[in-house]
This record gives C-alpha cells, structure tokens and sequence, in this order.
C-alpha cells in the first residue's frame, strides 16, 4: 500500500462544504415535519478591501450555537449609496439600502462552531460606512470579539547581532472591543523566550545561538483572545560584523540602485567601512557611500550606498563591505536591461526568499514548506518540507541563473535536493531483491479509514514490471532515483529516519527526518492521518510499528517505504530544461550539463508513475481478476498520483516491492517535461525505452487534457483503471479514456480533488510553457478555450486588487474518448463557486497567460498577466515577501477523530498516546507550544475563525518566477 497525499485543495471553506454534501439526503429521507430548532446564536465578522469608487467585502457568519444551522439567510443594511454589482458563495439581492443573502445548496448547513464566508462586490460614491447590524435567520447576531494586534518594533527585519550580544525586543499591542492588553510574549520561532505584562513590551536576550531566528510576538488581551504578530527574521554571528541589506539588487542600465550598510555590535570607537565592488560585471560602481563612518552612538543605523549601473552592460558583480575586526558582508548587484524593471521585481524577491533570516530555509539549506509553523494542509506542519518545494526551489534557481548568469546557485539547490530528498542506498537497502515479474502484493483500497487495516491477497494477479532491468542496465544500480515526497525538516515529530540511513534514531537526533503521512483510502483527510516513519523498525508506535494500522497480514517484518509525488519530479525536470536553454544562450551550457543529466536520469525513473498499481493492463479492469500486465500494456503513460517502493529493512529477509498508481488528475500532467524528456537531447534518458515512452506521454497527456475540457474550458478530474483503488465497476454509462474510467475526483475526496483552481493554473502553465516552446497546435487548442473561460472569471479592480476563481464545482461528464473524432463534451460543466485573491495561484495564472500571450499575441491575457503581478506587487508586499490574510475555517477540524482500531494502542517519539480516543491534535501535542495556537483553542471554543498571513514556499517562488518570465517574454 502507498501512502495517500493531498495538495493544496483544503480550502477555507472545507467545514462548510464538506457538511453540506450530506444534507441533500438527510433533508429528503423522509417527509415528516422538522423538530423545532434552537434559538439561532450567530456573529458577522464584516471585512472590504476598498478602492474608493468601490470594494469587496467579505461576511464570515460563525454559528455560535450548540445545534447545526441547516440554511440560512443573513441581512444587513446600509446608510450610504452602496450598489451591489455581484457576489459569491451565496444568492445576492439588494432592495434599497436592504442586502439580503441567502445560502446556496453546497454551503447550506453550517455546525456549532463552524463557519461560511460569502462575498460581494460594491460601488458608491461618497462616504463607506460598515453596517452595524446583521441578523442571520431573523435573529440579530453579536459582533465577534476581535483579538488584539502585536506588532514586533524591534529589532529590525534582517538584524545581525554578534553571538553573546543582548537582543533589544520590543512590541507594541493594542486591544479591541474595550479590553485591555495583558501581557506581550517572545518567541524564537515556536520556543518562549519571556513575558512582559505592562507596555512599553520589551525584552532583551543575550542566549540566541548563532544562526538564523525568527522571531514573533504575542499579545493577550483581558478577554482572553490572543494574536501574533508577523514573523521578524534576524541573524546571529559568531562575532562583530559589517551588514548589509539587501543583499540581492537589481540595478538597470543607467540607473541606480542602494543598499544600507550598518554595524553588528556597538564599537567602543568610530570604525570606517569601506565598500567597493571586488569581482564581476565592471558596468557597475560605487557613487556614493564608499567610506561610511560609524559611531557608538549610530552603529547600527544603516547608512546608504549607491552602486550606478551603465548604459551598456549587463550581469552581475559582488560589492563587499569591510571593516578592521568585524567579518565582511557581500551584496550581490545585478545589472539588468533597461526594460527590465520585472526582472529587478525577481531579484528583489528572490533576496527576501534566500535571506537566511527570513525563515524560509533550515539550517542545512532545506525550504521549508511556509515560514509559519502553525499550517495545516498536504503537509501538517510548516516546518515540514515537500518534494513540491524542492522543485520550485530548483526552478528558482534557474531563473537566477537565467538573470544573473551565476549557475553555481542551480547546481547547488539539485544538491541539496538529493542529499536530503532522494533516498540513497542506505535507506533503500534491499533495492537488489525486487523481482520484476511480481512487484508487490495486492491490497485494496478502501472508502473509508475506519476500514483499514486492508488485508494483503497475494491471489490476486500483478502485471510484471518493464522497466526495472533497463534502469539497473543503464545506471548500474537498483536503487530508485526519485524524491520522497514529505520530510520532517525539524524532526518535530522525533522519528529521526535522517537521510543516509538513521531508521527511527529518535528525537534527539539531528536534522531532517523521512516520514509517511495519507495512507488510508480516498475518504482520508489530512486530520485523519496518522504520521509514521518511513523505515519503520517496531520502536515506535504499536507492537509492529504503525504497519498493522494500514495493511492486514499474519505477521510483520520491520521494513523502509517511499513514495513519490510525480509532479514535483516532473517540475524538477521542467526547471533543468529552462535552466540548459537558458545557460546555452549565454554560451554557459558546460555549467548546468551535469545537473541536467541528473534531471535525465530522475525523468527515466519517473515512468513508474505511468503504470498501473498492479501493473496490470490498461482498460477496462473492473474486477480483480482482470489481466496482468505482460509490459508496457501496463502502461497509460499519464503522470499518475504517486509511484512507490520499499522493502525490508533486514538484508537477510530478501523482499522489495514497487507500485505505480492506478488514477490520474489532470493537474498533475506536465507537457512540456514530457516533450524534454522525449525531444531535447541533453534531457533524453539513458535507458532503452525511456524516451519513446515519453514522446507517447506527451501525445497522451495533450488527449487527456481535450477529453477532460469541460464545455466551458476548465479542465475536469482525471480517470483511473482501478475504480474505488480496488478493481471495482463503475456506474453504467461511466465515460471512459483509452479503457480508463472517467472520475470527477480522482484519488480523494475530502475536499473533493478538482475542486482546487490551483490545479488548473498549475496544469496550464506546463501547457502553455509546451505551447510557447513549439507552437503546437493542439496545445493551443486546449489554451485558447481554458484562457477564454479563466480570463472571463477574472475581476481587477481599478486599485490593482483581483479576485480570481478559487472553488470549482462540477457536473456531467465528458464524452467516452474517440481518438479519431473527439467529442464535444457538451454535457460536461463548471461553475465558479467562490473566489480568492490567493497570490501564489494568481501567479501561476499569470504565467500561463504570460506564456501563452508571448505566442498567442492575445492581448487580453497579456495585460491580465501584467495587472495581476503589478495588483500583488503594489498591494501585498511585506517584509518577508506577498502574501494575503487567509481565515482559515477548516482548523474547526484540529479536534477531529483520527481512527484507530479498538484495541490498538501504541506511543508517538514524543510520547503522545496513539489509541481509539485520538485526535488530529491529540497526536500532535507540540501544537499547543506554537505561538499561534491560541488562535486555533480560541476558534475550538466559539470564537471567530482564525485567519493567519502565510508565506509558502511555493507561492513566494512562483511570484518571483512570474515576474521573471513576464520580464523575458513580454517586457
């Protein structure tokens, strides 16, 4: 059995849609009359973003009740000449100053203690007054308690203190509603560093270890509501030093650029820094500030330097700062082309995401999923990290490459992806024993968590396995070139399955640790999840492990298990390819070659993903005694959901196992890696078939997409051969492609998979990337009908804000594939259910109109390309990058039951209890030490649904790519 993975699709509106999906049946069981209900108890929270002729506004109804409301009608008024224009997430009208909405039917139902947010958009003239008074059902509601604001004053963001030097910390807060502040604490990340009960809130500590901190405060109020602030990140180093920020610049031609200089620690006499440029681009100079005096009195006020950039050259040069005893600091300065103003924006973002301070990366250079550690979504911790985040990482680094021609930056992030994400021989010890004709024991899927454990059935027939002699024939090994898709950077959760071979070492050990997450059925949300280890040798959880949790079987053996997550590996890919094109047209293609053979490699052993689970054929397989596989009929050539493999942990005991997957999503194909992989030379696998089975992914992939396109152009679910995971038969009428089933909801369905606009923006770029490198005409096809319908979804307002599709709901289903004469798709639709300003999938959209603009000429999505990075780039810029508040009413589910079998009782590394009574938070006792986590206590106990600023990996990388791309292909 392989582990189940989620992506980004729990949404905010998770509580209430997922209540909803079973209220159709409860309401129409029978026809007897209602039980009368509880008095409703509600509160509005009422938020705009307003442009001055008009806003948005988003209404949050919390049910502060004990009993579920089951529809629901909210009214409110105004006393301006607020028009309603549209609005979402509910049925809007308006008479006179009068705004009703009520519900629609997804989002009808909302628990105690749940939420359901609707939307709208305004204009006026004049003075916009908030509403005072809101009723839900005829009942008037209270207005929600609004916690306090901390605000971190000091020190500054990217500070360095030298080692043993006190760090001033200082925060203001303030409260609402009348209360007062009681105290203020300090944290350094998620550990508590002091208190302070009366303003001004301060702290000074000297005990930071050297290293990079992120630092936070939080502020009480008298009511008990509590908030943190922003992150502050700074740097603490081994002794006195000169720094400077920002140390990445993007300077055009004949312009000038700056950069503050300033003391580490307070010199007992003045010191002179002197700062000259020391190696590269010699079209940049120092014009001023090239000797700066500091005092003990303003050591550490930054004083500025200017670097000048001609009006001819172009690429990078290394100014350093210097000063007798204290170590050096380096600003990279980047001369751009004149136009080249979205190419600074890049670099510019590019030094918040790399600045050690900021949080984004571990110690040992690994991206953590999000700076914030109280996040809960694919991964269930911030400081966890994902495969997904090393490709963004590798693809990052190409576009720096691409900017600034240093390609060092490139090769060294593949690096540090395959020492700490690629599985060596250590941890996948017994590779040797797999045996090709039979490569793993059949277990079902199930519906349900509840019931698991799946029995092993080694009656049922697998396929045999094409591949696996022809990799061992072309790399000499048996071992998998391909990432594991979780890691727990921190080893918060205390398995220490460190990378090279620590199985289960424990908490004390250092650095990151592999571990497993979803392996339990379509049903299985991240709250249900039980974390385990990927080597999992007996010292923790139950009597065997967390094994007999997942799989049924007369005895256990301690044994290792990965898996894969196809899409990173094919962004991974992706990203070598633009990193070879653009490192050949600076004549610099010597300095990517070897990494760009590795992407090679790890494309070859990414056909996995095209296989069956079972290998067995393709088609047509609704009972489990359809045929195995005799070789590549096993093969649909779709980047599936997940390949994976694993073994025993004992040398002697001589097993190992792989599988492919049997279903499919169309957010996971990736055209343009398969046409790398297929047609560019330096990307062309070594193994005998490697590339003949990817130019017959890149033709397949492009037909998935046209037999997924809905009527309106989005791009529906995907298909699977195995349906339920277990070989079942589908409804009749059920469409089919090439014999694989249609499904809406492919892998799982809690939130439902395709409900995600993410997937889309993801998914077309591939596409439109493919289509801007070889003009193909089917991709083209595809794009012209998606943009059509996406830019036709999309609102920018005059102040540069957007609103973008955020919640897809689906009906009907495609026409069975006719490869000779498509189907039209008529009866296959979508519709927006509600919409978002989410800054990473804005700027994934942005990207595919980008690419698809530069080829197209279509004007419309050129300048919604531009509006959309110019709309985030003026609007929500912070210290650490652009990011938006999210409200977050999925995290009612932080108490959800996590089940485990009556009888079962086991221990996580840090002692928390595994048993029939567990719950998602139970199991992740460490939650309650995160400086946030009053915000998640005060939502379990009524109050209004948290919202949190987070700063994910992925989004701050594909913002800083946009812009990028949109500076090489439209600027």
């Amino acid at each position: 059995m392989a582990p189940r993975r989620r992506r980004r699709a729990v949404r905010r509106l998770l509580t209430a849609v997922t209540a909803a999906l079973a209220l159709p049946l409860t309401m129409l069981a029978n026809g007897t009359t209602p039980a009368q209900a509880a008095a409703v108890q509600c509160s509005v929270d009422y938020k705009t973003n307003d442009w001055g002729s008009g806003f948005t506004t988003d209404v949050t109804i919390t049910n502060r009740g004990t009993d579920t409301l089951n529809g629901w009608t909210l009214t409110y008024a105004y006393s301006g000449n607020q028009t309603l224009s549209n609005g979402w997430n509910g049925s809007w009208s308006q008479s006179g100053k009068n705004i009703t909405v009520k519900n629609v039917d997804w989002n009808g139902t909302i628990a105690a203690g749940a939420a359901v947010t609707a939307g709208a958009q305004f204009s006026y003239s004049g003075t916009n007054t908030a509403p005072t008074s809101f009723a839900v059902n005829g009942t008037t509601c209270t207005g929600a308690h609004q916690p306090p604001i901390a605000v971190l004053t000091s020190p500054a963001p990217g500070a360095v203190y030298s080692q043993g030097e006190a760090v001033p910390l200082a925060a203001t807060a303030a409260a609402a509603d009348n209360a007062t502040v009681s105290k203020v604490e300090f944290y350094d990340d998620t550990t508590l560093l002091g208190t302070d009960t009366s303003a001004p809130f301060t702290l000074s500590v000297s005990s930071l270890t050297v290293g990079s901190h992120s630092l936070v405060a939080k502020a009480y109020d008298s009511l008990g509501a509590s908030a943190a602030s922003t992150p502050v990140g700074i740097t603490v180093a081994s002794g006195p030093a000169v720094v400077a920020s920002p140390t990445q610049l993007g300077v055009q031609q004949g312009k000038t650029g700056t950069f503050g200089v300033s003391l580490s620690k307070q010199p007992s006499s003045n010191v002179t820094v002197s700062v000259a440029r020391t190696a590269g681009n010699t079209g940049l100079s120092v014009t001023g500030g090239s000797s700066l005096t500091f005092t003990p009195s303003n050591w550490n006020t930054a004083q500025t330097v200017t670097v000048t950039a001609n009006a001819t050259g172009t690429g990078s040069a290394t100014f350093t700062a210097s000063a007798t005893g204290y170590a050096n600091a380096t600003v990279t300065v980047t001369e751009l082309a004149a136009s080249k103003g979205y190419d600074a924006r890049f670099l510019d973002l590019y030094g918040k995401i790399t600045n050690p301070a900021n949080g984004y990366f571990s110690p040992d250079g690994i991206p953590y999923h999000s700076v914030e550690t109280l996040i809960v979504e694919a991964p269930d911790h911030g400081h966890e990290t994902t495969s997904e985040a090393y490709s963004y990482l590798i693809w990052l680094q190409a576009m720096y490459g691409k900017v600034t021609g240093d390609w060092s930056k490139f090769n060294g992030a593949w690096g540090t992806m395959e020492k700490y994400m690629i599985p060596t021989h250590a941890d996948q010890p017994t590779n040797s024993f797999y045996t090709a004709s039979k490569p793993a024991t059949y277990a079902p899927e199930l519906d349900t968590p509840n019931e698991y454990p799946a029995k092993l059935d080694g009656n049922v027939s697998v396929g045999s396995d094409p591949i696996a002699g022809e990799l061992k024939s072309a790399y000499g090994t048996d071992d998998i070139y391909g990432m594991h898709w979780i890691e727990d950077v921190d080893n918060t959760y205390g398995y220490g399955n460190t990378p090279g071979g620590g199985c289960e070492a424990g908490p004390t050990a250092k650095g990151p640790s592999y571990i497993n997450t979803f392996q339990r059925g379509a049903e299985e949300s991240v709250w249900e999840t039980v974390p385990q280890p990927t080597c999992d040798a007996f010292k923790y959880g139950g009597t065997n492990g967390y094994l007999d949790l997942f799989t049924g079987d007369s005895s256990y053996a301690k044994q290792w298990k990965f898996t894969d997550a196809p899409d990173a590996d094919a962004r991974a890919v992706q990203a070598a390819y633009w990193a070879d094109v653009w490192a050949k047209s600076q004549g610099k293609g010597s300095d990517v070659s070897a990494t760009v053979a590795k992407a090679a490699k790890m494309g070859d052993y990414l056909r996995y993903s095209m296989y069956d689970k079972y290998f067995k054929k393709i088609g047509n397989c609704t009972s489990v005694s359809c045929p195995a596989g005799t070789g590549k009929d096993a093969s649909h050539y779709l980047l599936s959901w997940y390949y994976a493999w694993g073994g025993a942990t004992d040398s002697a005991a001589g097993w190992a196992w792989r599988i492919g997957s049997s279903h499919t999503h169309g957010g996971y194909q990736n055209p343009l890696a398969a046409y790398a992989l297929s047609s560019y030379a330096d990307l062309k696998p070594k193994s005998a078939t490697g590339s003949a089975d990817w130019s017959t992914s890149l033709k397949r992939q492009l037909e998935f997409y046209q037999w997924l396109q809905s009527s309106e152009g989005a791009i529906a679910g995907g298909a699977t051969n195995s349906w339920q995971g277990r070989y079942a038969t589908p409804p009749a009428g059920t469409p089919t492609f090439y014999g694989m089933y249609y499904d809406w909801q492919p892998v799982y369905h809690d939130p439902p998979s395709n409900q995600w606009f993410g997937f889309q923006a993801w998914s077309m770029e591939r596409v439109a990337e493919y289509y801007q490198q070889t003009g193909d005409a089917s991709a083209k096809k595809v794009l012209d009908k998606w943009v059509k319908w996406a830019l036709s979804k999309t609102t920018v307002n005059p102040d540069g804000t957007f609103q973008i599709p955020s919640t897809l709901q689906w009906s009907g289903q495609p026409d069975t594939w006719n490869a000779s004469s498509p189907g039209a798709n008529n009866g296959l639709h979508v519709t927006v259910a509600d919409y978002t300003n989410d800054v990473g999938v804005a700027a994934a959209y942005a990207k595919t109109l980008t690419y698809y603009g530069a080829k197209s000429g279509d004007a419309a999505a050129k300048s919604t390309a531009k509006a959309l990075l110019d709309g985030m780039w003026n609007n929500d810029q912070d210290s650490l990058g652009i990011a938006v508040p999210e409200t977050r009413t999925d995290y009612s589910r932080f108490g959800d039951k996590v089940y485990v079998p009556n009888g079962w009782s086991g221990k996580m590394p840090n002692g928390d209890t595994i048993n029939s009574s567990s719950t998602f938070s139970s199991l992740r006792s460490f939650y309650k030490n995160d400086p946030a986590w009053s915000k998640i206590q005060s939502y379990l106990a009524g109050g209004a649904a948290p919202t949190f600023t987070y700063h994910r990996f992925w989004a701050q990388a594909d913002i800083a790519l946009a812009m990028g791309s949109y500076a090489e292909l439209l600027e």
